[in-house]
């Protein structure tokens, strides 16, 4: 997953990534040069998140780094997480648990 919208903060105090960064992401990602990075996981939504990636400032990779405020942004990762979760009631009858149990943890 890439984020190509908003970094650094909510809408109106953050503002959308570089298009030369988003750019930069994509060429790693299809070129295979993110193979080799190291990753952490994301605290909520569990997704690998590169610790670094060519021509993007390594700050940028993990969007909590970019926000001033680190609780605002814990609390908008919550908020979405739980819109993930609410979202995702409607399909879950007939999966796996290993499918049911992959959604965000909050």
């Amino acid at each position: 997953m890439i984020n190509t919208g908003w970094s650094g903060g909510p809408y109106r105090i953050g503002k959308r990534i570089n298009l030369a960064y988003t750019r930069a992401m994509i060429i790693a990602a299809l070129g295979g040069s993110l193979a080799d990075a190291d990753y952490i996981p994301h605290p909520i939504f569990g997704m690998l998140i590169p610790t670094t990636c060519p021509g993007v400032p390594s700050d940028i990779l993990n969007l909590v780094n970019t926000w001033t405020d680190k609780t605002i942004y814990a609390v908008k990762a919550r908020e979405l997480a739980q819109l993930f979760i609410n979202n995702f009631e409607q399909y879950k009858s007939g999966l796996t648990e290993e499918v049911r149990s992959a959604g965000p943890l909050i």
